[in-house]
């Protein structure tokens, strides 16, 4: 049984966006991030968490502890609905290889566009091609 693909259903179900889930080895613990634009409560956590419960006990899915947070200030930007959702935000991204011996750039994101996430910069704009980002996360402003 795929559990990642279990908890993206009930998270969806639910009517929150699932934005990224991990498993420790032999899946002892299971942390779960979720999110949806009006923002995400602690009875939010709770809602989700509960059902969860219930749905590894029926599929029997053997874990010690779930937690389920939202992903906070520092949200990771993974699916390409991310990076046009967050348009306008100031981020951070890694690309896979590096490009002009650099792989690390911030920017504030402009947006996707024919399927490269565009970064605006000091430097300009710059286009780095969806599949070759490695991780991105928004940087929080105060």
């Amino acid at each position: 049984m795929d559990v990642a693909a279990l908890v993206e259903q009930v998270v969806g179900g639910l009517g929150y966006e699932l934005v990224d889930f991990e498993a420790s080895p032999k899946s002892r613990l299971l942390r779960v991030f979720i999110d949806n634009e009006a923002g995400i409560t602690v009875d939010d956590c709770a809602t989700v968490s509960n059902q969860l419960t219930r749905v590894f006990e029926v599929e029997n899915v053997d874990y010690d502890r779930l937690e389920v947070s939202s992903p906070g200030l520092d949200r990771p930007l993974r699916k390409a609905s991310d990076f046009e959702r967050f348009a306008g935000e100031v981020i951070q991204l890694r690309t896979r290889m590096p490009i002009g011996n650099q792989r690390n750039f911030k920017g504030t994101l402009v947006g996707l566009v024919d399927g490269s996430v565009r970064l605006s910069s000091e430097a300009g704009e710059q286009d780095f091609p969806f599949d070759e980002i490695e991780k991105a996360r928004l940087v929080p402003q105060f």
